[in-house]
């Protein structure tokens, strides 16, 4: 997604009132751009130095300057302009690209002197407080993929022992760790050669051959419900048939993946299942049948919480409602016996209205 940044500012707009004090207060991307809207009027007439901000991209990330602009600039305001513009394409980036944004071979070794900017390997640079992931992504000549960017992404993955994921493409320079799992695969979506993150799709479609089925279709699930990529979009895709057959099963509206968890490993009883439904007054995880509720804690199940959850228990038993409770730990590594007493409650019937 392109972040703007306007030409136009207003006059009376605070300042930095030097280069040094915009390299401070640009501690991050966003802060950078408010910045330079905020500046451009106050640095454009002395250098042209925030003039040429104009967009600001995801991989292949584009800044737009004119060679005019880094004309009449001392040594230091070039430094400082190589290390911000880094900064605007994401911590990282490739020497090409910068020089493709007219800052020289010559500036950037007077960063890295400088201390502004480090060689992650060659042709490529980043700032010292650059996220450490991209930094190794970089070095390796790989982007970040599978559930590892899911997880950068904020989506369900079950991963107990987490493991680096990266996606490279064969003959990539750089090896590669032993710790971490590399995925050859070609992309659904091809790879900018910027990119250090790669698209969702990919991402999912590396899940799915990587992950086992349920996991995996609780992060897609998860992708869904968070609108990062739609049904329609990933339908058009080349995928494979276990890949598809994933996408088939996937509902958008799972908010968690032990949501995915317990609709797949309960389907074969073909009862009614209800998540998140409020009886009560409350929220209950799940609702089998008419009567039977199946409540999961997590695990900070205590004080305040634990009582109000008692005394809810107790209301749903006074309405004819059986509550089966468990903790989230039992759920994922215990689901024999959570099911073994779901089971056994549903052969009593106690999942029916009387």
């Amino acid at each position: 997604m392109a972040v703007a940044v306007a030409v136009a500012v207003d006059a009376a707009a605070a300042a930095p009132q030097n280069l040094a004090d915009l390299h401070d207060l640009a501690a991050n991307r966003e802060d950078l751009c408010e910045i330079l809207q905020n500046c451009e009027s106050h640095f454009a007439p002395q250098s042209g130095y925030c003039a040429g901000f104009s967009t600001i991209t995801g991989g292949g990330a584009r800044v737009s300057w004119s060679p005019g602009q880094t004309q009449g600039m001392n040594q230091r305001e070039r430094i400082q302009r190589a290390a911000l513009v880094v900064r605007a394409l994401g911590g990282v980036a490739r020497v090409r690209t910068l020089h493709g944004q007219h800052v020289s071979r010559h500036d950037i070794d007077l960063a890295i002197h400088a201390g502004l900017l480090a060689r992650v390997r060659n042709g490529w640079v980043a700032e010292p407080t650059a996220d450490r992931m991209l930094v190794d992504a970089a070095r390796h000549g790989a982007v970040i993929t599978c559930v590892t960017q899911a997880k950068r992404l904020g989506l369900w993955a079950h991963d107990p022992e987490p493991r680096l994921h990266w996606g490279v493409t064969p003959g990539s320079a750089g090896g590669k760790p032993a710790h971490v799992q590399v995925h050859w695969a070609r992309p659904l979506v091809p790879r900018h050669p910027d990119a250090l993150e790669d698209p969702i799709e990919n991402v999912l479609a590396l899940v799915a051959d990587c992950e086992p089925r349920e996991q995996a279709l609780a992060t897609w699930e998860s992708a869904l419900n968070q609108r990062l990529v739609t049904r329609d979009a990933l339908e058009r895709l080349p995928l494979k048939t276990r890949t598809r057959a994933l996408l088939r099963d996937a509902v958008p509206f799972a908010d968690s993946g032990l949501e995915t968890y317990l609709r797949e490993r309960l389907r074969w009883l073909r009862l009614h299942l209800t998540f998140q439904v409020w009886i009560a007054g409350h929220c209950v995880d799940l609702l089998i049948g008419d009567r039977l509720v199946l409540q999961i804690d997590g695990a900070t199940h205590t004080g305040e919480q634990r009582d109000a959850d008692i005394r809810h228990d107790a209301e749903l038993m006074l309405m004819g409602y059986r509550v089966i409770r468990v903790g989230y730990w039992q759920v994922m590594e215990q689901w024999h016996l959570v099911q073994d007493q779901i089971l056994r409650a549903v052969a009593q019937g106690l999942h029916l209205a009387r």
